[in-house]
């Protein structure tokens, strides 16, 4: 009597109407809802309803979620898993290729079932994301079955949820929460290979007609030590594609970094030779700074006088005369420098960066380290 019951009332709700419905509330009260979150550059995005425990708590999981796969007395599945929430098929779109708990699964739309067990689960991402529930669920449309163990928790979540928890910046775990059982499961992101993907189409796009694009992407491989022959065509696609491509400080500089990187270091050199007559003050003193930074000192100290020479007495190039004379161990002459500064300070975040180089300077310290 119960399955004629629960049949009848699941064909009266798919049945075609004959005339244009309005929009109501779902039925018993189950929530529709959608969390996504963007992990690196991929977007997850789940599609869900959320019944509620209302009073049931006990009764939940064995009963109203049975235990295993399950003849639902409806539909074509006659081992049915939960549809993991009430109503429609629960979703979840992933705009990337990912790793859901360590196994591969390719970007797309999934429909999103478990088959509950007492110890651990099985999670089942389907490719069939467009069936009302589980009643039509084919094993032979599963893309990927991973385990997992429940947790018990303490306190009863009394509308089911999703939630992401535990993120990093290429991962996050998600939640799925209802009564006082929690099913978790991580997601991962490729990160280099997205951005570089990432990277490719832009570079296509009205994007691509500015050769800072093009230097921006290279950058990132330098930075990233990633892809340095493709990163080394675009640097030299930023600076001498037609109508796109111009010679200046960054250009010149990053593919100068990209050199370095490939161990040729003398055409890396014989560019910064070219790039910082051209270069503005902040781009110079940075540059400087990265030299100091990689223990170049005597190079470091020559670009620091050069921008100097070009921009005296101002604030940057007066730090930048200090810490030139601080890495070559003239503390006393720093010392001088970093007090002029002081007095042409523009905030008050430089102005303790500044006082805290001339400490280190009075102890006969390195402002650099």
């Amino acid at each position: 009597m119960k399955k004629f019951a629960a049949f009848f009332a699941i064909v009266c709700l798919l049945q075609s109407p004959c005339f244009a419905q309005l929009t109501t509330v779902p039925d018993g009260g189950n929530k529709k809802a959608m969390v996504g979150e963007r992990i690196g550059l991929t977007d997850v995005t789940i599609h869900y309803s959320r019944p509620g425990v209302k009073g049931r708590e006990g009764k939940i999981w064995g009963g109203l979620v049975p235990f295993g796969y399950t003849d639902l007395g409806f539909g074509t599945s006659k081992a049915a898993p939960w549809r993991a929430g009430a109503n429609e098929n629960t979703t979840i779109e992933f705009s990337t290729d990912v790793m859901i708990e360590g196994q591969p699964l390719a970007a797309g739309r999934y429909g999103f079932f478990i088959a509950v067990d007492k110890e651990a689960s099985t999670l089942i991402f389907s490719k069939n994301s467009t069936s009302w529930g589980s009643f039509f669920y084919d094993a032979k449309e599963d893309a990927l079955k991973v385990t997992v163990k429940q947790q018990s928790q303490d306190k009863s979540v009394e509308w089911l949820t999703y939630q992401f928890v535990d993120q990093t910046a290429n991962s996050a775990v998600v939640a799925l929460q209802w009564e006082k059982w929690q099913f978790a499961f991580k997601v991962e992101t490729d990160i280099d290979k997205n951005q570089l993907q990432s990277f490719r189409n832009e570079l296509k796009s009205d994007k691509g007609f500015d050769s800072k694009a093009w230097a921006q992407a290279a950058d990132w491989c330098a930075d990233h030590k990633t892809n340095l022959e493709e990163a080394l065509q675009w640097a030299d696609y930023a600076i001498g594609a037609e109508f796109v491509g111009e010679k200046s400080f960054r250009t010149l500089s990053v593919k100068s970094r990209i050199l370095n990187l490939l161990n040729r270091q003398a055409e890396a050199d014989a560019l910064m030779k070219e790039a910082l007559p051209i270069g503005n003050m902040n781009e110079v003193h940075g540059y400087a700074r990265q030299l100091m930074a990689a223990k170049k000192v005597k190079e470091a100290a020559e670009a620091f006088r050069a921008n100097y020479k070009k921009y005296p007495n101002t604030f940057t190039t007066n730090m930048g005369m200090a810490r030139a004379l601080s890495g070559e161990g003239n503390y006393k002459e720093a010392l001088k420098y970093a007090g002029i500064a002081l007095t042409q300070v523009p905030d008050p975040n430089n102005k303790l960066v500044i006082e805290t180089a001339m400490e280190k300077l009075k102890a006969g310290k390195d402002m650099n380290q």
